[in-house]
């Protein structure tokens, strides 16, 4: 992924803010924002795998957007936390590689998880009688492998497209993680085909994704309305509210981020909405999940419950 027509060995952060009083809060804040993603994630996680009443399509989608979001999460903050504590805002031109990857990647998988997720939701409420024939566990499991190996092998191609321009413009990242848009405005060669690449795979996600999810969300609107019963409504409307409110959220930032040419980007707004959607999403959606769905939280409130009873003991 290195290009050898070029001398870079490392760049500079410009960083989110250059106030010497704000550094000390911030870390403060940031690491909070990591510290609730990582127990937050990694909970959801533990008590899918445990309990076994949660082995179902469903939260097994869910472990995995949990999963993915802790690893975006930990590609960007712990070296934002970093820099914010020691002044070092510093990166190796293979670790900038590394962190474009793995946050990239991540994302890219969030998009078809996201999707997924919909579909399942779809084949619950519209076909209830084959739900089990038709999210078998094999399916379930293939089309989550799958959407690690697509989202990581568009992102292979898309970071190779990044890291084979020349950077001899700046070695000064106007941003705080090593993202698309700042890199491209480092580079002096022509970055046109680079940027129309990055718009065509942002585009070819964002919009197979939401077809799928539009589609989805369609045919279980209609559904609804065709059912009689009050409880039918609700039930069906509670198990698809925490979806459409991560749905709406992810989207909402990352669309506002890539689906822009890149003349009209400020750097200063961008860097608001990527705090937004690289630091704080992967720390909401578990709340969003665990405070609206009553399995997760009946689970949760017997592992509580299990864990004083054995302090207590």
């Amino acid at each position: 992924m290195i290009s050898y027509n070029t001398v870079v060995t490392e760049f500079i952060f410009a960083g989110i803010t250059d106030d010497p009083q704000l550094q000390i809060p911030l870390f403060l804040v940031f690491t909070l924002i990591y510290l609730l993603t990582l127990v937050g994630n990694l909970g959801v996680i533990t008590l899918i795998l445990l309990d076994s009443h949660l082995h179902t399509p469903m939260y097994f989608f869910l472990s995995n957007l949990a999963l993915v979001d802790f690893g975006y999460s930990t590609a960007v903050t712990p070296k934002v936390m970093a820099g914010f504590l020691t002044g070092d805002k510093v990166i190796s031109y293979n670790a900038c590689v590394a962190q474009l990857f793995f946050f990239g990647g991540f994302l890219s998988v969030e998009t078809f998880l996201l999707a997924l997720m919909a579909y399942d939701r779809h084949a619950a409420v519209c076909k209830p009688l084959h739900y089990t024939n038709i999210m078998t566990p094999r399916v379930c499991a293939w089309i989550v492998i799958g959407s690690y190996v697509f989202g990581f092998l568009e992102i292979s191609v898309h970071t190779w497209n990044i890291f084979s321009l020349s950077f001899c413009r700046s070695y000064v990242i106007d941003h705080f993680f090593c993202d698309a848009t700042p890199l491209l405005a480092l580079s002096c060669s022509k970055s046109n085909r680079s940027e129309m690449v990055l718009f065509l795979f942002v585009g070819f996600n964002v919009l197979l994704s939401n077809l799928v999810i539009l589609v989805s969300y369609l045919f279980i609107f209609v559904t609804i309305l065709r059912m009689r019963s009050s409880g039918g409504h609700q039930k069906a409307f509670s198990t698809c509210a925490s979806h459409l409110t991560a749905v709406s959220i992810f989207y909402g930032t990352a669309s506002f981020m890539y689906f822009q040419p890149g003349s009209r980007h400020s750097m200063s707004t961008d860097k608001m909405a990527s705090v937004f959607y690289a630091i704080v999403i992967p720390m909401l959606n578990p709340l969003i999940y665990s405070l609206r769905n009553k399995e997760v939280k009946r689970v949760l409130k017997k592992a509580v419950g299990k864990t004083n009873s054995f302090v207590n003991f």
